[in-house]
C-alpha cells in the first residue's frame, strides 16, 4: 500500500513536471524529448529536473 502510494506521488509530480516543460519558449521535439525522458526515469528523472534542470535546460536547449 505504501509503494502504491509513492507510485502515485511520483505520478503526479511527473506530470506537474511534464506541464511546466511544455510552457518553455523552445523547439517542440527538444521539449518532447525532454518531457519523456523525465517520465521514462521516475524519480531519478524528478531529482534532476527540479534540482538542475528546471533552471539550467531551457537556456540550454535553446
Amino acid at each position: 500500500m505504501i509503494g502504491f502510494i509513492i507510485w502515485i506521488i511520483g505520478l503526479i509530480l511527473a506530470i506537474k513536471a511534464v506541464l511546466e516543460i511544455m510552457k518553455w519558449n523552445v523547439d517542440g521535439v527538444k521539449k518532447l524529448l525532454v518531457a519523456i525522458l523525465v517520465l521514462l526515469t521516475s524519480w531519478i528523472g524528478l531529482a534532476v529536473y527540479y534540482f538542475w534542470g528546471r533552471d539550467n535546460l531551457p537556456q540550454m536547449l535553446k
